[in-house]
């Protein structure tokens, strides 16, 4: 496999490229070092038809004026903070207030809206993308300097990797995800509630109305959060329930079920009409189901088309969102001289 790369543009005198992998199937997957964000990934549907199934932009000024974080790595820290504050080791740090009062994605010059540094390494005999940034020390506000690398990989077993580590020289906060927004359908297919999903979680953590997790874990035995097994993602999506009126629909994080460390499956989707299916493994405690609930139209992705309410899903793997205050959550903090390693695979097939 080999990569390819173009030019894509320049921001604060910095070159953005774009990276384009296809692997012994051909399927492609293009990535730009502009926010590591996925740009496209072309996968087949049962009858061999080739379709990009993730929710982007055609160009880089595109995703600088966005802010869906389309395709984009988060951090330093993903999802929201309650508060907007988090005290570490006694001392209370103040962050932007990017979502309401709350801290969202980093806040408005996290991880996805800088350039990283990219290079073409191999990896298991492949070429792959890795990206490096350096955050020093107060972005953000958040404590430390944190060497960051990302590395994608795209394997013959039709599955894209993200492969995380991080190395701070103080204790600082650090959950990283990706903001994938699939559509088996293809980008450009309407609404993903024909979609059936599988989640691996027989427990959630329930949100107030600013979506936060309010500290509770729940069973989602018996409520429109039971995903263990095969559901349409319409088929509650605006069931008469509190949590899913706090979400405007299905804007939550999932307890994944997991016996040790190491890969486990977090989730499945499956289109039934393209027979396409993405199967979701991660290293991560935590997947937050996201349906575009916010996706409100104002946002024309590539081909100019427009992209409405609920026209993509995200599967975020992450430590659990607010887990700065609810001390009883897996911790997002990673000490000094450490290093934060987790991945994340996305397995294409279809049936």
């Amino acid at each position: 496999m080999v990569i390819e790369r173009r030019d894509w543009g320049v921001l604060n005198g910095k070159k953005v490229e774009l990276f384009t992998m296809t692997n012994a199937h051909g399927l492609e997957v293009s990535i730009t070092n502009y926010g590591g964000a996925i740009v496209s990934l072309k996968v087949p549907d049962k009858d061999g038809m080739m379709d990009d199934i993730t929710l982007g932009y055609d160009c880089l000024n595109d995703y600088i004026a966005g802010d869906a974080h389309f395709g984009a790595l988060i951090g330093r820290h993903a999802n929201r903070i309650e508060g907007a504050r988090f005290e570490l080791n006694g001392t209370i740090y103040e962050l932007a207030k990017n979502d309401g009062p709350n801290h969202l994605h980093g806040g408005p010059g996290g991880f996805g809206r800088v350039v990283w540094k990219p290079a073409v390494i191999e990896k298991d005999g492949e070429q792959a993308l890795e990206l490096r940034y350096f955050s020093p020390d107060g972005e953000e506000n958040y404590p430390g300097n944190l060497d960051v690398k990302v590395i994608y990989s795209f394997t013959p077993q039709n599955e894209l990797r993200i492969d995380y580590q991080a190395e701070p020289d103080q204790d600082t906060v650090v959950n990283l995800t990706n903001h994938a927004y699939f559509n088996l359908a293809g980008h450009d297919g309407g609404t993903i509630l024909d979609h059936e999903l599988t989640l691996y979680a027989e427990e959630f953590t329930p949100i107030n109305e600013e979506c936060v997790p309010i500290g509770e874990i729940c069973s989602v035995k018996g409520t429109p959060f039971d995903f263990t097994s095969p559901k349409k993602i319409g088929t509650h999506i605006d069931a008469d329930d509190e949590q899913i009126r706090a979400g405007k629909g299905y804007d939550h994080n999932w307890v994944i079920k997991r016996d040790g460390e190491g890969l486990v499956k977090a989730a499945e989707a499956y289109h039934p009409k393209t027979g396409r299916v993405l199967e979701v493994f991660t290293t991560k405690p935590g997947i937050q189901f996201y349906t575009g609930n916010f996706l409100d139209g104002s946002d024309v992705g590539k081909g100019g088309f427009v992209y409405g309410r609920r026209s993509g899903f995200c599967l975020e793997t992450q430590y659990f969102p607010n887990a700065l205050k609810h001390k009883h959550f897996p911790s997002p903090v990673t000490k000094g001289g450490e290093t934060y390693r987790h991945s994340t695979v996305f397995r294409f097939s279809t049936r």
